[in-house]
Order: C-alpha cells, then sequence, then structure tokens
C-alpha cells in the first residue's frame, strides 16, 4: 500500500524558499521500474534541496498504447516512465519509501489530450504534473487545438477532484517554454499566466508559471520580474510560484560551456526571484543523460544558486516593456470570453496570440522573431498581435534564423574554449 506524503508539491516549494534555498529538479524518465525507482532515490540523496521527476515516454505522450504494448513486450527501452500502461502497483513500487514530504515527485510529459494520464496520476495519489492546453498542443501535436483545450479542461477538472482526498493537485504551465527557443519574453510570459488562469477556472488552487532561459541575461531578469507581477495581478487568490527551465534550444557541445550555462541559470532564477529551476546536462547535446549526470547537474546549479543568494543580487539595468506587453496580450485575450479556454480558442483563431515559427495548423504563423546584434531576442513581425508598437519590421532570412538557433550554442562554446586556453594550471575541465 502507497504511504501518501502529508505535505504537498506547492507547500514543499514553498517552505524551501523561504528557507532561502532555489528547489534544483532534474527532467529524468526511465522505462525500467528498478532504473526509474534507482534515479529518484539517487537524487533524493543528492544532498541538495530537490523534488523528485517522472519524465514520461513518447508512446503514453501520443497515445499510442499498442505500439508500447509491443515495445514493452519485445524489451525495447523507452525514453520514459509509461505511467498509464503499468499496473499501479508497479509504480507503487517505484513510489513506495521515497516519495515523501521531504521529497515530491512530479510527472512530467508533454500530452495533448492528458486524460489518461492523469486518471493514472489521480489514482496513484500523486500531486504534481505540468503541461496545458496550448503549450503542450501546439509545439508537440497536430491535435486541434479545440480538442486539446477540451481535454485538458476535464483533466484539471478531475485532478483538481482529489483536494477532496487530502491531496493538493499542483500543474505547472508550460507555457513560458514555448518551443524552447526564439518566442519572445512578453508572450511566453502572457501564455503561462493564461494557462494558470485556465488551470484556475477548472478548480486547481496551486499553480506554477514556467520562464525559459532565453539569449540575454537581462532581458531574462527583466521577464521574470514581469512574470512574479503579473502573477500577483492575475493570480493572487490561489498559490503559485515561478520556475526557470535552463536553456532549451540548442545546447552547447563543450561541457565546460553547458555547465557555464547551467550557472548562469540558476543565477537567473535567483534574482528573478524563482522558486524552481528545472535543470539540464551536458549530455543532452549528445543523447539522454545519465543518472549520475543528473546528480552531477542538480549539484552543479545548487552550488551556484548558493553562491548567488551569499553574493547578493542585483535589479534590472534597464526595462523594456515587457510587462506592458505581455499584460497587453492578456487583456486582451480574456476580453475574448468569460471561459479562459475559450478566449484562448479565440485568440489563436483572430491571431492575437501567434508563436513565432511553429507549425501547428491553429497557429496564426506570421510572427517572426531575431536575436539582434546585443543578443536580445526581438520581434520582427507580431502579425495581428496588439503590440504592434514595439516590434521592428524587418525580413527575416534562413541565414537570419540559424544565427539565432545558434547563438546561444557558438557564445559559450567560444568563450569555453577560450578560458580553456588561458585555464590556470591543477584546474581539470567540468571541476565545480
Amino acid at each position: 500500500m502507497l504511504t501518501y506524503p502529508s505535505a504537498s508539491f506547492g507547500g514543499y516549494v514553498d517552505s524551501a524558499y523561504r528557507s532561502g534555498d532555489l528547489v534544483v529538479q532534474p527532467r529524468m524518465g526511465f522505462s525500467a521500474p528498478e532504473t526509474m525507482r534507482r534515479g529518484l532515490i539517487e537524487v533524493r540523496r543528492s544532498g541538495v534541496p530537490t523534488v523528485g521527476t517522472i519524465t514520461l515516454d513518447s508512446y503514453t505522450r501520443t497515445g499510442d498504447y499498442q505500439a508500447l504494448r509491443r515495445a514493452l513486450d519485445d524489451g525495447v527501452s523507452l525514453n520514459g516512465f509509461p505511467i498509464v500502461t503499468y499496473p499501479h502497483e508497479v509504480t507503487a513500487s517505484v513510489l513506495e519509501g521515497v516519495w515523501s514530504s521531504e521529497f515530491p515527485v512530479q510527472v512530467r510529459h508533454g500530452c495533448p489530450l492528458p486524460e489518461d494520464i492523469f486518471a493514472a496520476i489521480s489514482d496513484l495519489g500523486l500531486d504534481a504534473s505540468e503541461g496545458g492546453p496550448v503549450s503542450y498542443c501546439l509545439p508537440y501535436s497536430r491535435v486541434p487545438l479545440e480538442d486539446s483545450i477540451e481535454a485538458w479542461a476535464r483533466a484539471c477538472e478531475r485532478f483538481a477532484a482529489t483536494s477532496g482526498r487530502g491531496v493538493l493537485p499542483h500543474v505547472e504551465s508550460f507555457g513560458g517554454c514555448m518551443l524552447g527557443q526564439l518566442c519572445p519574453p512578453s508572450l511566453l510570459l502572457a501564455l503561462t499566466v493564461l494557462e494558470g488562469i485556465f488551470f484556475r477556472a477548472h478548480g486547481l488552487t496551486s499553480v506554477s508559471l514556467s520562464y525559459a532561459q532565453q539569449t540575454h541575461p537581462e532581458q531574462d531578469l527583466e521577464a521574470l520580474t514581469a512574470l512574479r507581477r503579473l502573477g500577483q495581478e492575475f493570480l493572487s487568490d490561489i498559490d503559485w510560484h515561478t520556475v526557470v527551465y535552463a536553456y532549451m534550444g540548442v545546447y552547447p557541445f563543450e561541457r565546460l560551456a553547458a555547465e557555464a550555462l547551467l550557472r548562469d541559470a540558476a543565477e537567473l532564477a535567483v534574482r528573478g526571484g524563482a522558486r524552481r529551476l528545472l535543470v539540464k546536462t551536458p549530455a543532452e547535446a549528445h543523447r539522454i543523460p545519465t543518472i549520475a549526470e543528473n546528480v552531477r547537474s542538480l549539484r552543479l546549479a545548487a552550488a551556484a544558486a548558493a553562491e548567488v543568494g551569499n553574493a547578493g543580487t542585483s535589479g534590472i539595468r534597464r526595462e523594456t516593456g515587457i510587462y506592458e506587453e505581455a499584460g497587453a496580450l492578456i487583456e486582451a485575450v480574456l476580453e475574448l470570453g468569460e471561459d479562459p479556454g475559450t478566449a484562448l480558442g479565440r485568440a489563436f483563431e483572430r491571431g492575437l496570440l501567434d508563436v513565432p515559427y511553429c507549425l501547428h495548423p491553429d497557429n496564426p504563423g506570421r510572427a517572426r522573431s531575431y536575436v539582434d546584434e546585443t543578443g536580445r531576442l526581438r520581434w520582427a513581425s507580431v502579425g495581428a498581435m496588439p503590440i504592434g508598437q514595439v516590434a521592428d519590421t524587418r525580413e527575416i532570412t534562413g541565414s537570419d534564423l540559424l544565427a539565432s538557433l545558434y547563438y546561444v550554442q557558438r557564445k559559450y562554446d567560444r568563450r569555453a574554449s577560450h578560458e580553456a586556453c588561458v585555464k590556470p594550471e591543477g584546474i581539470e575541465p567540468g571541476e565545480i
């Protein structure tokens, strides 16, 4: 019989923040139950403020359960944990004695039609997941946005109903991470806040708002400051916190470079008042990371966060209107209907929301962005979004797009190569 923790996921994160700790979290998932359990145990033993993650496999995300069953029967190793297909007893055996008030566990997936997943989570008594009707539909699928919105509404309501069993269900919006890169900060903020409003409308009272590290640290800091302000304005009646994702675009190839990028993500999270950081590992430029590599990155990120906390923080050097732009987008959407899901659907139909370079049929596809010569992410075209006065008007060529896509990878790899040339004797690459 699975023993349920007495404290909630959101409560644990809040408690760590009050103690001055940034919670660092891996995105780790394995198909073999014994490996998944060992991964959770090693993360718990890492010695840093952390939570566990069970990331699901791609067959579960797409609902292809027949192919999943064949893969399991053939002994194929999957890229995540098939929580829907495994009997509850199997998942319970993974969690028993590991999941606790001091070590919450979140299920991460990537599914636009998540009802089966939330049913499994709810039946197990787990209290944390993530995603959203827009953020898990447009980047990852061809599922009609309307279908995703309806499925997410039903899934959230079922999940919210578990609060009657003493669970405080928590959902993290993935809206601040659309496509991983090249989505200007204001749209990321608007989408994650709108998904937070959607979650609240369907009964959830504990949420987190996300933001993915982008191309310019000061621009990112301004964005996180704006996100906290928007959260206070639109979600003050429920529990919420902000979470930063280490850079999700093309990752540096050099280990020193990848570790520098992760340290910068930790600094951003602390300076921006975030309570949680989703880490990446240097291995992710090449392959799925091992348990040991995940733990190493957790420790590196926690050490970097502690250094920033000890040194104090500095504010934004200049504001560029990210808060105002995001607020305009949120207000424009909310004016389209009392139901947030209906409003989101109408917003994409009318082009009031438009994700750059997103090929989903329900995305208007007129917005474009680029990285300027200073490293800031800017609009080249905003389509019909109500923020045209702040956009540059320029054509984006294929070479422009490639330069933007590889900007961070090249910047950090070049810096690491230079530093390696002048490295003092006795210091090994990657030492922390």
